[in-house]
């Protein structure tokens, strides 16, 4: 988290060094553009936060474990990828479920599928890309990657996991 807020702010004050040689105001405009950004996302921000701390507790780790969990094999792994494309919701907002769900037990190749599953399926952005681009390259898009966050699962779980595929028991 610390080595992100670094890389983060040094990028901001470069930005910000150019933007003030330009002796314009611009310095101050991306501030402000900035700040108003911020002020409409610090609520879907809490509720983000609120949600993965309430998964944490109130989803008993256990379940999370038996469905999601090492163990779970490619059905953790399915289960991840649908997760995943229902998550809505930019990378501030995904990332703490997704980090909640991964700290409660579930296993990699399944946050793998899940993280994969939000990047390249994420239901939420469908209608726009409808509307934007068409409903042509929208199938096509889905259809081409669709198997992609399975693949991404089972070779996390594979290479990096327990290297259970089929569930135990």
């Amino acid at each position: 988290m610390l080595f992100a807020l670094i890389i983060l702010s040094g990028m901001a004050a470069v930005l910000f060094f150019f933007a003030w040689r330009r002796k314009d105001g611009s310095h101050r405009q991306g501030l402000l553009q900035g700040w108003k950004m911020g002020i409409h996302l610090i609520p879907l921000l809490l509720v983000a936060f609120a949600l993965s701390g309430l998964i944490q507790v109130a989803v008993p780790a256990e379940l999370i474990q038996d469905w999601l969990g090492e163990g779970a094999g490619l059905r953790g792994i399915v289960i991840g990828t649908a997760a995943g494309a229902l998550i809505a919701g930019g990378p501030y907002v995904s990332f703490p479920i997704i980090a909640s769900i991964y700290q409660s037990g579930a296993g990699v190749g399944t946050t793998v599928a899940l993280i994969t599953g939000w990047a390249m399926l994420g239901l939420g952005q469908i209608p726009f890309e409808l509307s934007l681009i068409g409903p042509r390259f929208t199938v096509i898009r889905l259809c081409t990657v669709c198997i992609a966050p399975l693949i991404a699962g089972v070779l996390a779980e594979l290479i990096f996991g327990s290297g259970l595929i089929w569930p135990s028991g």
